[in-house]
């Protein structure tokens, strides 16, 4: 122990570790604080050594430490909420654009209302939950201070089905089944879908997961793109209508956060007469944006924008919302396209947007809302932007994926005289 190196904790990583300086370069330690000392032993294993940190808080979570969805619950709220805006003040920096920064939005525990599970089914056991930090081990999820409380009183549920799922395969191979159980709690009740065998379930089999999905409360059951349960109507409740988003769609992952995002959304293209909106998905944006402004509401995925053109039926008091299928990677909007238009919001996947905020940079639009759960990818792209003649606004971070290494950020440019 004497002559093991000792390591000062000076600050956080991006994945919420402790950093200590050494002559060889930085040495991150899982779950240290700054302010603590700890020794570094064989193996790669650390002892902490001295104080502990003020900063440091009891998890609230028994699965913290080994399940990989937290990384962040052993830390006050201050130093937390620090940690968190400091992710999107680093890759502002590394693109060398100074922000002005905006109050950090935490939702409460509890609150987030989609996950993707995985589950892993043997003849002796099923395992449901997310993966160990750094590791392919499941952790079999017993609760979860995060997920929203009808998720996680549905979990033996969700185990039931997944039974019932790689029970025939199983039989006949004896291999472990590996699935994917994206699941949302929306209003109107559960909506679960399952993949991972490649084919939908036979009909004896939907029959008795029908059975399990009804027992259990479950809105809408899908498997392997085969609609086994239709209880009700899972439906996403917007400030300007309710959409029913197809099984697996993509939407934020919470509602107050989902809030706060259209409101700065909105209030970001101000009067606007027509604004694109672009990697829309179901439209969570497009209908309070259209409250004001025409859209365009511009996506990849068919269903999501069918289920967006559906929700407009029976939505009132709207402006006229016309859509696009696109891939906007490939083909993003150029600035022909975008003649009429006054305003553009974009909210792509993690690899941002590059393509678009180049066209974006040589159109003439005005005003641009950029969105983004990848603080990165959204520096690079506004320093496009910035570079095409935009002025940032404030950066408004919204911490949705509550103690994870994610923050979702909300930034309005536009463009400089």
């Amino acid at each position: 122990m004497t002559d093991a190196p000792t390591l000062k904790i000076i600050r956080l990583g991006r994945d919420g570790d402790g950093a200590a300086e050494t002559p060889d370069g930085a040495v991150f330690v899982p779950d240290a604080l700054p302010g603590e000392t700890y020794a570094a032993e064989a193996g790669g294993h650390f002892e902490r050594i001295g104080a502990l940190s003020p900063d440091r808080a009891a998890p609230p979570c028994r699965h913290f430490g080994v399940c990989g969805g937290c990384v962040a619950q052993h830390m006050t709220p201050a130093l937390y909420q620090e940690w968190k805006l400091g992710l999107i003040h680093s890759s502002f920096q590394t693109q060398q654009l100074v922000i002005e920064r905006a109050p950090l939005f935490v939702v409460q525990p509890h609150t987030r209302r989609r996950a993707s599970l995985s589950a892993i089914a043997t003849n002796s056991k099923i395992l449901l939950g997310f993966h160990a930090r750094r590791s392919h081990t499941l952790i079999d999820l017993r609760e979860c201070t995060v997920l929203a409380e009808p998720i996680v009183t549905a979990l033996p549920a969700l185990r039931d089905i997944a039974r019932h799922i790689a029970a025939a395969t199983l039989a006949k191979t004896g291999k472990a089944v590996e699935l994917r159980i994206d699941v949302a709690a929306l209003s109107g009740g559960l909506d679960v879908s399952v993949n991972g065998t490649g084919s939908p379930p036979a009909m004896s089999v939907a029959a008795q997961l029908a059975i399990v999905a009804r027992r259990a409360g479950l809105a809408r059951l899908t498997v392997e793109g085969l609609m086994v349960c239709a209880e009700g109507e899972p439906h996403l409740v917007t400030a300007a209508g309710n959409i029913t988003p197809p099984p697996g769609a993509f939407f934020q992952a919470s509602t107050e956060a989902e809030r706060h995002m259209a409101e700065l959304i909105v209030a970001g293209v101000g009067k606007a007469k027509r604004v694109a909106d672009l990697f829309c998905g179901s439209g969570t944006f497009s209908l309070p944006l259209a409250r004001r402004s025409q859209v365009l509401a511009v996506d990849n995925d068919k269903p999501a924008l069918a289920a967006l053109v559906h929700a407009t039926r029976f939505a009132s008091g709207l402006k006229p919302i016309t859509t696009l299928h696109r891939e906007l990677y490939g083909e993003p909007l150029s600035s022909l396209e975008l003649a009429d238009v006054d305003a553009v919001v974009f909210d792509p996947p993690r690899a941002g947007a590059k393509a678009q905020a180049e066209m974006l940079a040589r159109s003439k639009i005005k005003t641009v809302v950029a969105v983004s759960c990848n603080p990165a990818t959204l520096a690079r792209d506004c320093r496009i932007l910035v570079d095409a003649g935009f002025v940032m606004g404030p950066v408004h971070g919204i911490d949705q994926f509550l103690w994870s290494t994610h923050v979702e950020a909300v930034v309005t440019l536009t463009r400089g005289k």
